[in-house]
């Protein structure tokens, strides 16, 4: 159920460079848009 530390880490070095790149890619577009959600969230309960 749990993964170990070094199996993690076995299973991490083994992306290419592009993968990693999209993974990066994707949590910023995921925390963009969560963190502007709630930004905006807010603005439009102070107004």
């Amino acid at each position: 159920m749990f993964d170990s530390l070094a199996d993690r880490i076995r299973e991490d070095e083994q992306l290419t460079t592009s993968q990693r790149y999209i993974r990066l890619a994707a949590v910023l577009v995921i925390s963009f848009v969560l963190f502007g959600g709630l930004y905006f969230g807010v603005r439009f309960l102070e107004t």
